[in-house]
């Protein structure tokens, strides 16, 4: 069971970091909020609630890709444990309503 754990987190993980490089188009990485607008480095999105436009901010490409590494890490310390410990599982428990997840997980 583990090891199907592991293929399917590295599968989501590795789709996330390739979303996040194609987000990232002039390198730029950092993305940031001003009131209602979003600048995502290349333009300027406008109409957003402040909140959401926050929001919007905190997933730029380069945070996304550090947080993927550190999955990645913890996914790495844990792939060979015999049943899938409580880490892997909540590695895993934001993907529940992927069709592929893992049944037993």
């Amino acid at each position: 069971m583990t090891k199907e754990l592991v293929r399917f987190l590295k599968a989501r993980l590795d789709e996330e970091a390739a979303l996040a490089q194609r987000c990232d188009g002039d390198g730029c990485g950092e993305w940031s909020a001003q009131g209602h607008t979003v600048d995502f480095c290349q333009v300027d999105l406008s109409g957003f609630h402040p909140t959401i436009a926050l929001h919007v901010a905190l997933h730029d490409p380069a945070r996304v890709l550090r947080e993927i590494e550190a999955k990645r890490r913890i996914l790495a310390r844990h792939a060979r444990d015999p049943w899938p410990c409580r880490d892997l599982r909540d590695l895993a428990s934001p993907y529940a309503d992927h069709p592929d997840f893992p049944a037993r997980a």
